[in-house]
């Protein structure tokens, strides 16, 4: 699921939940971030160490339950893509499908519903508004938005097409950055940690003489990175963070391959 705070990807979720276990007998898990913000959502999402905790607690609660039979549902806002890139890559990991359900509504409606809640489960209007404005739109053109299914508050979702998807299509192969393997080398670590610092290196020190939206090379890789606008150290450097976290869970065989893979990682994050 992803949408602004109090848009209703809780209903949605149990919609989804109530047809597939009733009309199509299949086991639906539910992983939801407000058991997660139980006791004080305002004071943990105001902490970007503290939220960055929960989503890793939800994460690992989904990969926990992944399989190729059940369903999981991750009911949370899930408003970073590049979190959503990391979900698509577990699915792949796992071989089996994924599909993201986006929950629209505008942010007049969303405060509204936000408002209607009871007061401990409520957003104060500055997190209200800082989460919207956080929030990274999915595009269905992006490999990990896609299949993309958008509900607007009056629709009646087609959940028999919502169950085609995720049973009757093939899931996306799993490739070299995606699949689980045995270190070979106990200086993996070492190399994930320099390699990645210069190519971030070379992004940085590459824009202070090129032109906003050039492309930059890195040696020793193929595919230039493209992001048509320049980025700020922060940006890179949460998306470094991001992506040794993620190898560090799932190492490539191959170390030599890492440059290229953060490099794709970062054209498909920073966009």
């Amino acid at each position: 699921m992803t949408g602004f705070p109090s848009s209703g990807k809780t209903k949605r979720s149990s919609e989804i939940q109530n047809y597939l276990v009733n009309v199509r007998d299949k086991k639906v898990i539910i992983v939801s971030e407000n058991q997660v913000l139980a006791q004080d959502k305002n004071a943990i999402v105001s902490d970007s160490r503290k939220e960055k905790d929960v989503r890793g607690t939800l994460k690992a609660h989904v990969l926990r339950a992944l399989n190729k039979e059940d369903v999981v549902i991750l009911d949370a806002a899930n408003y970073i893509k590049g979190y959503r890139y990391e979900l698509y890559c577990a699915s792949k990991q796992f071989k089996t499908t994924q599909c993201l359900v986006q929950s629209l509504a505008s942010i007049e409606q969303a405060w509204e519903w936000n408002e209607a809640r009871p007061q401990n489960e409520r957003y104060t209007r500055e997190v209200f508004d800082g989460l919207v404005g956080r929030y990274e739109a999915p595009n269905s053109t992006n490999r990990w938005d896609s299949p993309l299914v958008t509900l607007t508050p009056e629709m009646v979702p087609d959940l028999e097409a919502l169950h085609d998807i995720l049973y009757l299509s093939k899931p996306s192969p799993p490739n070299q950055s995606t699949q689980i393997q045995p270190l070979s080398s106990t200086n993996f670590l070492h190399e994930l940690d320099r390699t990645t610092q210069e190519v971030s290196n070379c992004i940085m020190t590459a824009q202070k003489t090129l032109v906003g939206g050039d492309a930059i090379r890195v040696p020793g890789v193929e595919e230039s990175l493209t992001l048509g606008r320049k980025v700020t150290l922060a940006e890179v450097t949460r998306a470094r963070r991001q992506f040794i976290s993620y190898t560090k869970m799932h190492p490539v065989e191959d170390s030599g391959k890492l440059a290229t893979l953060f490099v794709k990682y970062l054209n498909t994050t920073l966009q």
